[in-house]
């Protein structure tokens, strides 16, 4: 048949287990790998950094269920590329890192950008190894993918020496390995279904919460119908928003600080007891609090509280299972109760606190006023990416999700500059899918360069920066006098300006009453379009009962 090297039986691999994006950088050692990839009919966008290569492969992994690949240079690529491969281990996305690497025989020599990859790589994934023959690169990238996507997922690293990707060997002789099935789906022990099932029925003020675990488990049937048929008050994680729509009226939401401190009993359904949720400890949580806990992993029972019912298994199965028994139980939750009463109650006193933000019209605007609009003009399907701190937060409950896997932000990790990398990856993924990414200006500026991609590719991203000139707030006018606060940034940069050099459409926005019209037009323009809304730089959330890391 011929030779083929090793950069083609790397693309092969990948495409033989179902991995259709990559995401680089090119050069020394690893341009055949890219133009393999595309003579095989992976899509191969080329990026400006590996920080948002790296972003962007993990994004795909999670919004198709087969890792993303992202491809780094030796040395100071790799070591650029461990921020997202670190991001993808936390937040439990499946992607695999390729580093090229200088020539294995020249380890120990001093050899052009000669590193520790591996080494260096090994805390941050599941999976570490270098290819040490031609021969091996099946086997190598079938255990990568098999890592990322098995049990919990996260991320893989594989290196590819420079004598690797340009070794050659006979067809004839390799052994293809056979593509990896779906993750196999493991049921809870039917005891433990109607444990946890009677737990539920014994609580006075339940509430469960929905998290990321049941988007990639893909339960978002199973959940819905369990909720609807136990009556149960939810409360989405930021990434399992719309497994559950936002809008369902059991949704408790707009009062999360309440149900999460006053439920007497909390089923974790895919969600982890980490910092976002507080480490499920008071003064956020009822020291009494019971838990039942849903998870993939056995090592994450437990973790920070007790958990009285445990189910261990997939997501997607499991509910299911707890929809059969519940075929036994005449039980709901009663519409009427007490409980629910109070959460309305807050809920409504909360909307009252934020609407008067909501509807001023001054400016420069506030982040409630923008948002508004932003939300009015975001389609159900789009796929929203949110990052930034003040943007990020207050956007997870200004814009609603109705539908799983369609919201990317910083997650777990609290990742700045993921942004660009998130929004690449879902307008490869999703082309037919309105993409919109809300950024604050110091987010975007970890990954502004990205704009140039976009452009390139002609991927017809929206993004919109809420502008207020700080890390944080900033101010109104530079001290004379004195040295610039840690956290200003630039008053009223014009990052639109950056969007039109690079062949974009770009929208500056001083006076919110024009902000619905730019967003319009932007939606229209056919390339990547950027809206520069300039925010008061004190904008901030309304008052918070809590600090944010509050335990």
């Amino acid at each position: 048949m011929g030779n083929a090297t090793g950069a083609q039986l790397m693309a092969r691999s990948l495409k033989q287990q179902g991995v259709n994006f990559m995401y680089g950088v090119v050069g020394f050692p690893v341009q055949p790998i890219a133009a393999a990839a595309q003579e095989i009919g992976i899509k191969y966008i080329g990026m400006r950094n590996e920080q948002s290569a790296s972003y962007a492969a993990q994004a795909a992994g999670y919004l198709t269920g087969r890792p993303g690949a992202c491809l780094t240079v030796s040395g100071p690529g790799v070591i650029h590329g461990l921020a997202g491969l670190a991001n993808a281990q936390q937040n439990c996305w499946p992607m695999i890192m390729i580093g090229g690497a200088s020539p294995s025989y020249q380890n120990g020599m001093g050899a052009f950008q000669e590193e520790r990859q591996v080494q260096l790589a090994s805390p941050f994934c599941k999976y570490a190894h270098a290819v040490e023959h031609v021969h091996r690169v099946p086997y190598y990238v079938e255990q990568a993918v098999r890592h990322s996507i098995y049990g919990r997922p996260g991320a893989s690293y594989l290196d590819m020496p420079d004598d690797i990707i340009q070794g050659e060997i006979d067809e004839d002789e390799v052994q293809m390995a056979a593509t990896i099935p779906e993750p196999p789906r493991m049921q809870a022990v039917p005891e433990d279904v109607e444990a946890a099932l009677d737990a539920m029925e014994s609580a006075e003020r339940p509430l469960v919460i929905v998290g990321k675990g049941m988007a990639w488990a893909q339960a978002e049937d199973e959940v819905r119908a369990f909720i609807e048929r136990t009556q149960l008050p939810f409360l989405a994680s930021p990434m399992g928003k719309g497994v559950m729509d936002d809008n369902h009226p059991l949704s408790v939401g707009a009062a999360r600080s309440h149900a999460l401190k006053e439920a007497d009993v909390i089923f974790l359904m895919g969600a982890r007891l980490n910092w976002i949720l507080h480490f499920g400890l008071p003064p956020r949580f009822n020291k009494d609090v019971r838990i039942v806990q849903l998870d993939i992993s056995p090592e994450a029972i437990g973790n920070n509280a007790p958990t009285e019912v445990a189910l261990v298994g997939d997501g997607k199965t499991i509910v299911n299972q707890l929809n059969g028994a519940l075929e036994n139980r005449q039980w709901f939750f009663p519409t009427g109760s007490d409980w629910m009463a109070a959460i309305q109650e807050k809920a409504e006193a909360n909307a009252a606190a934020v609407k008067p933000m909501i509807d001023d019209d001054s400016a420069p605007t506030n982040y409630y006023r923008a948002l508004k609009d932003i939300s009015a003009w975001a389609t159900e399907d789009a796929v929203i990416i949110g990052e930034g701190a003040n943007t990020m937060d207050i956007g997870r409950t200004q814009l609603p999700n109705v539908s799983p896997r369609l919201r990317l932000d910083a997650g777990t990790y609290g990742t700045m500059g993921i942004g660009m990398g998130f929004a690449i990856a879902a307008a490869t993924v999703h082309p037919e899918r309105p993409i919109i990414s809300v950024s604050g200006d110091s987010a975007i500026g970890f990954s502004g360069m990205e704009l140039e991609t976009a452009c390139r590719h002609k991927l017809p991203i929206k993004i919109v920066v809420l502008n207020n000139g700080g890390i944080g707030k900033g101010i109104a006018e530079f001290p004379k006098d004195a040295p610039l606060p840690p956290g200003v940034l630039t008053i009223g940069a014009r990052y639109d300006k950056m969007m039109e050099a690079f062949g974009g459409k770009g929208f500056f926005i001083e006076d919110p009453k024009d902000l619905a019209g730019a967003l319009e037009e932007a939606k229209a323009f056919e390339g990547p379009a950027l809206v520069n809304v300039l925010l008061h730089p004190e904008a901030g959330r309304k008052p918070q009962q809590f600090g944010w890391l509050t335990t």
